[in-house]
């Protein structure tokens, strides 16, 4: 699958639910997603709170599919193309010094 279908694919399931329609008690706006990333990020930390690997593997799959996904719809929403971003990000991190 590509990533541009995974981006389709999510907004369907976005609108299926009905939380891009106004006065959704989901509203998708850049800040609740925004919250939302950082929120399932931190999900993805408690894996590892007490080891260094996750001990179900299965649970940690779902947590970084949710980060992928509100990643994906906040570069959306913004008309990012995140494909191109990462690239170009990699270009740049090859001439940095750390």
């Amino acid at each position: 699958m590509e990533l541009k279908d995974l981006e389709a694919a999510m907004h369907a399931f976005v609108e299926a639910k009905g939380w891009y329609a106004p006065g959704s008690p989901h509203p998708q706006t850049p800040r609740s997603l925004a919250i939302s990333l950082s929120l399932e990020a931190a999900e993805v930390l408690e894996h590892f709170q007490w080891g260094e690997t996750a001990a179900d593997a299965g649970a940690l799959a779902g947590e970084l599919a949710d980060v992928l996904l509100y990643l994906l719809q906040i570069a959306s929403l913004h008309e990012i193309d995140l494909e191109q971003a990462a690239l170009a990000k990699l270009g740049e991190n090859y001439g940095r010094e750390w």
